[in-house]
């Protein structure tokens, strides 16, 4: 079990000997953008770890506006090289170094409704001007499952061959941030790939966090989004570091999350049996959910590393004991793209 947040911290970080072995491989420097996130710091800390294990000189790069105390200093420790900057400044940008290899993870997502125009620049024009900035690079860009509609649960949720059709701003200004950076590919001939991430769990946020607590509370469970897909924050760190070897022009689009399709209900029920308690529910599951199938990058990768039936434990563990949460709820029920 995994009882505080440096053992979480370093089981997150900890890097595959494939990915070791793409590190290696892979020329010039690693520029992370949006490292300041929920699962920037983890990712930056397992790219210097497999680049210290692989024995090479490179540089891991972090850049954010580090609004969180203490994350810039965290990762200066970690070893990993920090830049404050607002990606929207385009002073800011063009100062950034040019860099071989750089991932974008900056983006907006909650408060989106009611600051529209923000969310749309975070997620189409800035992405538009890094894809510029560094299109002699090599780039994995995070988007996320929410380009697609809902589907039927019995489909297995939509591969990358799937029609797009993103519901609400949110998901709409991510799908413009895929066609901007696909032009920019083509124009350039950029090597990238696109990484359509749904969702990642840390034990501190995540719907299965989001789950255990209300059931440990006695609080009831929304199943208007009746299914979901999850992965290991570890695992997804992992995929978009060998993604590096995969970028191409057109760019590689994957889906990245578990090879499960999860009820709801079914966690609420495991974790009832871990804590005693009985799940209580409001609605019922609808006939469609927000579903991905990534068979695609589990042919690529392998399965992940971390099995569901582990991050329940490890869950309901930590939110038994008290640990530290980011207080921060994926609101994964939504149905209407409002976030």
């Amino acid at each position: 079990m995994i009882k505080t947040e440096v053992q979480l911290e370093s089981y997150l970080s900890e890097p595959t000997d494939e990915v070791i072995a793409v590190l290696a491989a892979l020329e010039g420097d690693i520029l992370i953008l949006g490292v300041g996130g929920k699962m920037g710091p983890t990712l930056a800390k397992q790219a210097k770890r497999a680049i210290d294990c692989a024995g090479i000189a490179k540089s891991v790069i972090g850049v954010s506006r580090f609004s969180t105390p203490g994350v810039q200093e965290n990762l200066q420790t970690a070893g990993i090289e920090t830049i404050a900057a607002d990606l929207l400044s385009e002073k800011s940008l063009q100062d950034l170094p040019d860099t071989q290899n750089v991932i974008l993870m900056a983006g907006r997502k909650f408060g989106s409704t009611g600051n529209e125009s923000l969310t749309w620049a975070m997620n189409g024009y800035m992405p538009g001007r890094v894809a510029e900035k560094f299109r002699n690079s090599r780039l994995a860009v995070f988007s996320t499952g929410n380009v697609y509609p809902l589907t039927p649960i019995s489909h297995g949720g939509a591969t990358e061959n799937s029609r797009v059709a993103p519901i609400g701003e949110y998901a709409q200004s991510c799908l413009s941030r895929e066609r901007i950076c696909t032009y920019f590919s083509s124009e350039f001939g950029t090597p990238m790939a696109i990484l359509r991430l749904n969702y990642a769990i840390d034990l501190r946020y995540g719907i299965l966090l989001d789950i255990a607590e209300k059931v440990y509370a006695e609080e009831p469970i929304s199943l208007e989004m009746g299914n979901v897909n999850v992965i290991w924050q570890g695992d997804a760190n992992a995929v978009a570091l060998r993604a590096f070897a995969h970028c191409q022009s057109p760019p590689l689009i994957l889906n990245v999350t578990g090879p499960e399709t999860v009820s709801v209900r079914y966690l609420a029920s495991c974790f009832g049996i871990r804590f005693n308690k009985s799940p209580r529910f409001e609605g019922e599951e609808a006939e469609t959910a927000l579903l991905s199938n990534a068979s695609r990058c589990h042919q690529l990768f392998g399965y992940p590393r971390v099995s569901l039936g582990e991050m329940i434990e490890w869950i309901a563990e930590w939110v038994r004991i008290g640990g530290t949460t980011l207080h921060k709820p994926t609101h994964f029920e939504v149905r209407d793209g409002k976030f």
